[in-house]
């Protein structure tokens, strides 16, 4: 862990990561988007939204980049617009309150990111969501086709049908969630801190920051506190934690004071902002690695000689029309092998069809399966970047 300014622009970290990231999560807490409780912070929004509309038209230095926008502040919002002045502890009062808080909330994000030239969609998610597998790919693919579109994704937990922000933390995790969801190259974390200090600057004027580390270093949760306001229920540790988990998929995270002036261009600029928490695994060999470690495979396909040989040596993605037998019984989003004709694991990956689909379509051409299936979903049954070779 690095005093502030000790480290040169030639090493590698802020400068390079954040310049290089194409596609990044932000995260903005209740306190910043409620202007502590006072309601929301049009103007507060709005910057955000200039900043995220600028990375995604590319009108910044490294060309177009693909953002998300995670934002917490329903709760607050609508204790706001209900004339609460403090933060009810019953769930369903707290859910009452989200579901009235989302309805500005959503409204204030689509005016100014419409204002600022971009359009925007408004995605509710649950834990739940992304533990079910095929919930997470749907999910995952309707992200990912909004950011092709080049529309902004904002997203809230569904604090109306789920307390897990309600009772664990601000939308820190989501967060990181979301990034793990659509390979994010990097989170940012936009809080009221300036970033990590070794100790409570509260109650420590002459804390250390910390300007970069590794994130999952168990020092890090030793530095951090509790909660830090009373409107939000995130600290520190909630951070600190959703760049651990963020970094399970390669993503690097960056925790800075939301209040700086255009600190997202900045930081996509590799300017020095915040703390940076690198991620020690790179984001494809994180993923590749999950799959050869997937120990329980719910079932597999069995492939011609020619899309063996596409797979094994150009790395192509695995069409139906090359499959001839279909091995068990699996789901969408499920880890399957793929079988040669003589029977040996050749690959495995993320099954975008279940079994009793992919027996309907196997040895058929992509132009059949509206037919065969009543929808016309993915050309692929996996995806090259959903799977890895066997060694």
């Amino acid at each position: 862990m690095s005093e502030p300014g000790s480290q040169n622009a030639s090493e590698p970290g802020l400068p390079t990561v954040l310049a290089q990231a194409r596609r990044i999560v932000v995260k903005v807490g209740s306190s910043l988007v409620t202007n502590e409780g006072r309601g929301l912070d049009e103007q507060a929004i709005g910057q955000w939204c200039r900043q995220l509309a600028a990375l995604a038209q590319g009108t910044v230095p490294g060309g177009p980049r693909e953002v998300i926008m995670v934002s917490s502040g329903a709760i607050a919002e609508g204790m706001k617009r209900l004339g609460w002045t403090q933060r009810p502890k019953a769930i369903h009062e707290l859910q009452a309150a989200a579901a009235v808080g989302q309805m500005g909330l959503a409204q204030m994000y689509e005016t100014k990111l419409r204002e600022s030239g971009v359009g925007s969609a408004q995605v509710l998610l649950t834990h739940a969501d992304l533990a079910d597998r095929e919930r997470y790919l749907n999910a995952r693919s309707t992200l990912l086709t909004l950011l092709q579109l080049g529309v902004v994704p904002v997203i809230n937990e569904n604090d109306t049908v789920v307390n897990d922000e309600i009772k664990f933390g601000d939308n820190d995790t989501l967060g990181a969630l979301v990034a793990n969801l659509v390979e994010a190259d990097a989170l940012v974390i936009l809080t009221d801190q300036r970033g990590l200090y070794a100790a409570d600057p509260r109650k420590d004027p002459a804390a250390r920051f910390v300007d970069q580390a590794v994130a999952g270093d168990p020092a890090l949760e030793a530095m951090a506190g509790g909660a830090g306001s009373s409107i939000g229920k995130g600290g520190m540790i909630t951070k600190i934690l959703a760049a651990k988990r963020a970094a399970g998929s390669g993503a690097c995270t960056v925790i800075a004071w939301g209040r700086e002036p255009d600190a997202l261009l900045r930081l996509a600029q590799g300017e020095r902002i915040g703390t940076l928490l690198l991620a020690s695994t790179q984001k494809n060999q994180a993923r590749k690695q999950w799959m050869a470690d997937h120990l329980q495979l719910r079932g597999a396909v069995v492939v011609d000689d020619g899309a063996a040989a596409k797979l094994q040596s150009e790395g192509k993605s695995l069409l139906p029309i090359g499959m001839t037998a279909i091995e068990g019984e699996f789901s969408r989003g499920d880890v399957i092998a793929v079988r040669n004709s003589q029977g040996l694991e050749i690959a495995r990956g993320l099954a975008n069809y279940s079994s009793a689909e992919a027996r309907l379509i196997c040895r058929k051409p992509s132009a059949e399966f509206e037919k065969l299936l009543g929808y016309t979903g993915e050309s692929e049954m996996l995806h090259r970047t959903n799977l890895v070779l066997a060694k």
